[in-house]
């Protein structure tokens, strides 16, 4: 079909973590739209077939695939990407975006509530990246973008465990930067500031109200916004653009 965006992404193959809904839903749209082929990696296979359903309907059928996936795995997550080259031959972009919240103070936070979030948000990262790195090295090119967080830069009550796996994902960014920028691979984060996604479909509305309040720009973001933010650093654009954490929080730190 005729794509309606601008085809900032013509001829690559993004592989899109955490992509059945939320912000990875919205990425692989925009990608789409953008001319790449995506996969779409995610735990919950329900929602990942429904996606892919609906963006095989759109005409989207021959650039999009869904594939299950536990992050948390490594046996899973090199299968994953052993069909992926097998199916597309390259990996051209992965977007790091899956990850899970188990929020608690750190007095009643349990021993399996931290190991939860370690798994799948650090560990998992850690993982995608170990199995798609050689195969954009071989190529000589690549763009990897990690999901950080506000709370990875500044830190949030209530979320130890969550805060330390994506502080953890700006250390390993800044590490990776270093490590493969000069085999062509550019290494970037991104570190989302509130945003209208299930993680904070929980929040009451007071407390959402509040944080409201606190932004310059006095809304949430919406996936969409991040989204952007994924396609720039992803897209010919942020060619010279390597270890770089690119916060998008509507101002609401300064």
């Amino acid at each position: 079909m005729e794509r309606d965006g601008v085809n900032k992404l013509n001829g690559k193959v993004a592989l899109v973590t955490g992509g059945a809904n939320g912000i990875g839903l919205e990425t692989v749209r925009l990608f789409l739209e953008n001319g790449a082929s995506v996969v779409m990696a995610d735990f919950n296979a329900e929602a990942g077939n429904a996606a892919c359903e609906k963006l095989c309907a759109a005409g989207y059928q021959d650039a999009v695939t869904f594939i299950q996936v536990d992050v948390s795995s490594a046996e899973s997550v090199a299968s994953m990407v052993v069909s992926v080259i097998e199916q597309f031959g390259q990996i051209d972009i992965l977007i790091n975006n899956a990850g899970i919240t188990q929020d608690s103070m750190l007095s009643k936070m349990s021993i399996e509530q931290w190991q939860r979030v370690v798994d799948v948000n650090l560990n998992g990262v850690f993982y995608c990246t170990k199995f798609v790195a050689p195969h954009m090295v071989q190529k000589g090119q690549g763009k990897i973008i990690n999901t950080s967080s506000i709370v990875g830069v500044h830190g949030n009550i209530g979320q130890t465990n969550y805060a330390a796996t994506k502080a953890g994902v700006i250390g390993m960014t800044k590490t990776w930067a270093k490590e493969l920028g000069f085999k062509g691979i550019n290494v970037n984060a991104v570190a989302p500031g509130y945003v209208e996604t299930g993680m904070v479909a929980s929040v009451p509305e007071k407390v959402l109200a509040l944080m409201v309040e606190k932004v310059p720009l006095r809304r949430l973001g919406k996936p969409s916004d991040i989204a952007q933010a994924y396609l720039y650093l992803a897209s010919d654009d942020a060619n010279y653009v390597n270890g770089t954490v690119l916060e998008v929080n509507g101002g609401l730190v300064i």
